[in-house]
């Protein structure tokens, strides 16, 4: 996801972001359809189609700088059922959760395959379970992230007291300029690399138990 990516290697991550992006946004809308917005539904936007999902111009950043965007699920808070802020965190996590659960079906294929089988698997197909584990595993931390326009600012933002919030609102627009600050000049996914190997150390982990209870 830098400029310096063969073609080969962005071919081989294309699965793992676009499964990523098009999962986390289809969490988002299911669970507001679940809450008992129909909002996504009538936005055509509950569906694993790619095309409604993907913004071509967010598509092509994380390509070529490693950070983008889907096209946002829209969403009613006031049509939730029951608690509109604790509804606006269950979406709000949905997307990341999401992300979470592709990663570890992808360590759980990786440790059914090589469980299965005495034969080295083809590389073409580890690369592409690798990146999907790890770009999704980034996606759902990332996205946990307490800066607008991701989706921790909408957790926090679930929990500020009313009086309050018309001021953190104010403070969103400046959001994506110091996301890009943080991401482009500090260095800043090198500080989340530690938090993602433990997570894949965990999933693979239990994948590969579940894998040697299987064969």
């Amino acid at each position: 996801m830098l400029f310096n990516t063969s073609l080969e290697t962005m071919m081989i991550m294309l699965p793992g972001i676009i499964i990523g992006l098009v999962f986390h946004e289809y969490a988002h809308g299911y669970i507001a359809d679940r809450l008992g917005d129909p909002t996504p539904a009538y936005s055509n936007r509950l569906s694993l189609n790619p095309l409604v999902h993907l913004d071509i111009f967010g598509f092509l950043m994380i390509l070529f700088t490693g950070f983008g965007w889907a096209k946002p699920i829209p969403i009613n808070p006031a049509r939730f059922k029951g608690n509109q802020r604790i509804g606006l965190v269950l979406v709000s996590i949905a997307g990341c959760c999401a992300n979470m659960i592709v990663a570890f079906t992808g360590c759980l294929i990786y440790n059914l395959s090589v469980a299965g089988t005495s034969t080295p698997l083809n590389s073409t197909w580890v690369g592409v379970l690798g990146y999907l584990i790890s770009i999704n595993i980034m996606l759902g931390i990332f996205n946990l992230i307490p800066i607008p326009p991701l989706d921790g600012s909408r957790v926090i933002a679930a929990f500020i007291p009313y009086r309050y919030l018309g001021w953190y609102y104010q403070l969103e627009r400046y959001g994506l300029m110091v996301l890009m600050l943080l991401i482009f000049f500090t260095g800043f996914f090198s500080y989340l690399r530690p938090v993602m190997n433990g997570i894949f150390y965990i999933m693979n982990s239990i994948s590969a138990a579940i894998a040697g209870i299987i064969f």
